[in-house]
């Protein structure tokens, strides 16, 4: 990064695709994005900056790239406005535009507007281009544009959103509180070494009942690897659209009812040795998945009834190409390891022309891998009906990552989709001041405008099929990703702009279709008027009581907290409230150095913003002045209930416990800018003393009451 200019057409050319040249960083200074980090960037969008002849050969390209399109691949318009659709055809020549209606197929002839645009020539051509009008009472939905010249037909797709998701209206009414949920690390008696669908309806259901819960916020539950080693993190997933099949819970599937007396043997000895690993105080996910996989692939290989072979029909119907090449790549990975070598040839891609020979070879494990996938489907169905059933009026909300594994199945599948040699990060901020690369492919924009979308609907329609919610973690990558060039540090990489009305028009339209209410996850470096944006489209935001605070640095009064969020105390990148009381934060940074002000400066700033919560607290009635955390756990305990009380006063819509505050664990899930110096994603629940704890502790512990019953929506603040 430097001030220095950028070379002449450079910066257009930037512009053109949406590259930043400069933004300011979390200090507020202007920082210029150096030429080398845009030519870079540009080169992963297939554009050529090397030179000043290339640059205006490729500001010229951009230039045409929609005159070169007889229509454009996709338009998102919302319900009701005004819109009009280019096309272009030689110029003078005539031409015939009509919609296909999703849901009817019922055809709508456009009218061609009065708009004069001058033709260009294109490539030694004159195109002309003739503009037509959507009708303003098009249905919601997916439609299909179509032009006819001279016989000869091109498509694209119109897709008509909705203005606003509104919530439901029992939230609506009285707002909603609920659990948050790292599912794996929720493990009870029956668990394999993992938590899992089972334990979700477990603990949902009761926490329903007992706790008047309407909502469980689960972790991402994105496939990973499906050999051994398995990725902890899951939000560095293989794929967004499917599920990992670590949280299947073997006994519910139905095939094990009709096992013979020998496999049931089997299957009995395999889960009396995955239940050894529930006491262990670190989740070991390749442990867990030898032992499970085992005991599916006999269920699997088990007949099933016509009626479960049906649903099994349906299902792999449903999910379509998607599927199958999906479990391909999973079969692939079985058979010869993982994409980095090993693999036959002809096998680059699902259209890789030895692709025909190889799914005949590996049919038996592509069929076990689209079984499993169907078996999570039914699993989270049930977990959804249960929750609902139980009284929750959102149920499920699920967690949609941010991006992929770089050698994974959707990097794999959708190949063309993702930028090469990028990798998505974060730029400095206060918690990570070295900035961070999440070792992710970022879409390219271009290419999903190509693909109109697809891929982006396929994954956010599956996750809310199940579900009565979805959060988005980092939402703001629909409006803007850092990218950082393979090789460069976090701090060398710059944003690169999505079309953001496009993508939140097909997630609103995709979770009004759903009945799910939609949370971003807007925290950190956000443009103010992105927050605002969401709110009018009624996609929720997401509040931490930690960071909450005025422009004199102190909490914020609960009543000024925005109404369209989820508010709650801590989330996984930090430790639970109990250890954020007791400074686990401030432990783990300095021990894994990743402190770059002095050591003393981080500690007074911490515990002076820790005591300017207090003192909120305590003028609010909320927490005697006696108390202090620093005292032993029972005072911990009765801060993180007055905490929970605070947040339960502002006027959001939804409020969430964190599972490990109801047990007063303080060990963090999550240490965002590390990998294998800290234990992320790998530790077990635990109580203040950190020993295991399981489900059957949560649902018999008088703490996880008290704290829950701090969080009464209707008792505003005095």
């Amino acid at each position: 990064m430097n001030d220095s200019p950028l070379p002449s057409g450079l910066a257009d050319l930037a512009r053109a695709y949406g590259v930043a040249t400069d933004y300011w960083d979390w200090q507020g200074r202007h920082v210029a994005v150096s030429a080398e980090t845009i030519e870079a960037v540009l080169a992963a969008l297939d554009v050529d900056a090397a030179g000043p002849q290339a640059v205006r050969t490729s500001l010229e390209g951009a230039v045409l790239r929609g005159w070169r399109r007889r229509v454009p691949p996709v338009l998102v318009v919302t319900e009701g406005d005004a819109a009009s659709v280019p096309v272009h055809v030689p110029h003078g020549d005539p031409v015939s535009v009509w919609l296909e209606l999703e849901e009817t197929g019922e055809r709508r002839e456009l009218e061609q507007s009065n708009q004069w645009v001058d033709p260009r020539t294109v490539d030694g051509a004159l195109v002309g281009e003739a503009t037509f009008v959507l009708p303003r009472d098009l249905p919601l939905g997916w439609h299909t544009l179509v032009a006819e010249h001279d016989s000869d037909l091109a498509s694209g797709s119109v897709v008509v959103v909705p203005a606003r998701l509104e919530l439901p209206a029992p939230v609506a009414a009285h707002g909603a509180s609920g659990l948050t949920n790292q599912v794996y690390s929720v493990r009870s008696n029956r668990s394999w070494g993992v938590g899992d669908l089972g334990d979700v309806a477990e603990l949902g259901a009761w926490s329903a009942r007992e706790l008047g819960s309407d909502f469980m916020l689960i972790n991402p539950v994105h496939a990973a690897e499906p050999t051994a080693p398995m990725e902890a993190s899951p939000y560095l997933p293989t794929s967004r659209r499917f599920v990992n099949p670590i949280y299947i819970r073997v006994e519910d599937v139905p095939e094990v009812a009709y096992l013979p007396a020998e496999d049931r043997r089997r299957v009995a000895d395999l889960a009396k040795r995955a239940q050894e690993l529930n006491d262990t105080d670190h989740i070991d996910r390749d442990a867990s998945w030898a032992l499970k996989e085992a005991a599916l692939r006999i269920l699997h290989a088990q007949p099933m009834t016509p009626r479960r072979a049906a649903g099994f029909e349906a299902y792999c119907e449903r999910e379509g190409q998607g599927l199958v090449d999906f479990a391909t790549w999973t079969a692939l990975v079985r058979t010869y390891g993982g994409a980095e070598g090993g693999w036959p040839a002809g096998v680059d891609g699902p259209d890789s022309p030895g692709m025909d020979r190889v799914r005949e070879e590996l049919a038996d494990e592509i069929s076990f891998a689209m079984w499993l996938q169907w078996v999570l489907d039914t699993q989270l169905a049930t977990a959804q009906r249960e929750l609902v059933e139980a009284g929750m009026s959102i149920g499920v909300i699920q967690d949609l990552a941010v991006g992929v594994h770089p050698t994974g199945a959707d990097a794999w599948s959708l190949g063309g989709a993702f930028a090469r040699g990028m990798t998505v990060g974060a730029p400095p901020d206060p918690y990570n001041q070295r900035g961070q690369d999440w070792s992710q492919p970022p879409w390219r924009p271009d290419a999903l405008e190509d693909l109109a979308y697809a891929p982006f609907r396929d994954m956010v329609r599956s996750a809310m099929r199940h579900a009565g919610g979805l959060r988005i973690d980092h939402i703001i990558g629909l409006f803007r990703l850092w990218w950082v060039p393979a090789g460069k540090a976090p701090l060398e990489g710059t944003y690169v702009r999505y079309d953001h009305d496009a993508m939140i028009g097909i997630l609103m339209l995709e979770a009004q279709r759903a009945g799910a209410v939609v949370i971003g996850e807007d925290l950190g470096t956000v443009e103010p008027w992105v927050r605002d944006y969401l709110g009018d489209r009624g996609v929720l935001g997401t509040s931490i009581l930690w960071f909450e605070n005025d422009e004199s640095g102190n909490p914020r009064a609960p009543e000024t907290y925005r109404e369209l969020c989820l508010a709650s105390v801590t989330t996984h990148d930090l430790p639970p409230t109990a250890g954020y009381l007791t400074g686990e934060h401030m432990r783990i940074r300095e021990e894994l150095d990743l402190f770059t002000r002095p050591l003393a400066e981080e500690k007074a700033d911490d515990e002076a913003a820790r005591e300017r919560m207090l003192a909120a607290l305590r003028r609010r009635g909320l927490l005697d002045e006696s108390v202090d955390p620093a005292d032993g756990d029972a005072a911990v305990a009765e801060t993180v209930g007055a905490l929970h009380r605070y947040v339960s006063w502002t006027p959001a819509a939804l409020v969430g416990i964190a599972v490990p505050d109801l047990v007063g664990d303080r060990r963090a899930i999550n240490q965002p800018g590390t990998h294998l110096e800290y234990p992320n994603w790998r530790l077990s629940l635990a109580g203040p003393d950190r020993e295991v704890l399981h489900l059957e502790d949560i649902v018999s512990s008088a703490r996880a009451r008290r704290v829950a019953a701090a969080v009464q929506r209707g008792d505003h603040a005095r």
